[in-house]
């Protein structure tokens, strides 16, 4: 009766010990459970052969960004240099104005922006443009 006993307890104890370990996340399942941040409406026209259409000097352009970025993680840069911008949230996105520096006036620049989600992943995304000389 008592090795039964003993034996049931440690049937239970093996029992428990795998459906812990079969439950815990691997790096690779965190990596799939992570929902990045997703970019989209960049509304500048992107620098492309054979059109190869020029925006013009200083515009003004919008980024819109997934609610589930952090919004104080977003960073936005235009040739590697940090850029100012306006953010606006609302239920379903974040969005970004900026403006283009006149420094910039008549050079191909990639704008790049990014961010992280609350979970820790982040994600990142880029235009390439082609600014019009100030006439």
């Amino acid at each position: 009766m008592k090795i039964t006993k003993i034996l049931k307890s440690a049937l239970f104890t093996t029992a428990l010990l795998f459906s812990a370990a079969a439950s815990a996340y691997s790096p690779e399942e965190l990596a799939k459970a992570c929902k990045k941040p997703k970019f989209t409406d960049f509304n500048l026209t992107e620098y492309a052969a054979p059109e190869n259409i020029e925006v013009a000097p200083e515009s003004e352009f919008f980024i819109k960004i997934s609610v589930w970025a952090d919004p104080s993680t977003i960073k936005l840069t235009a040739k590697k240099q940090a850029l100012d911008f306006k953010l606006e949230s609302n239920n379903t996105f974040h969005k970004i104005t900026a403006k283009l520096p006149a420094s910039l006036n008549g050079d191909f620049v990639r704008i790049d922006v990014s961010a992280k989600v609350v979970t820790g992943c982040s994600d990142k995304d880029g235009w390439l443009i082609k600014i019009a000389d100030k006439k």
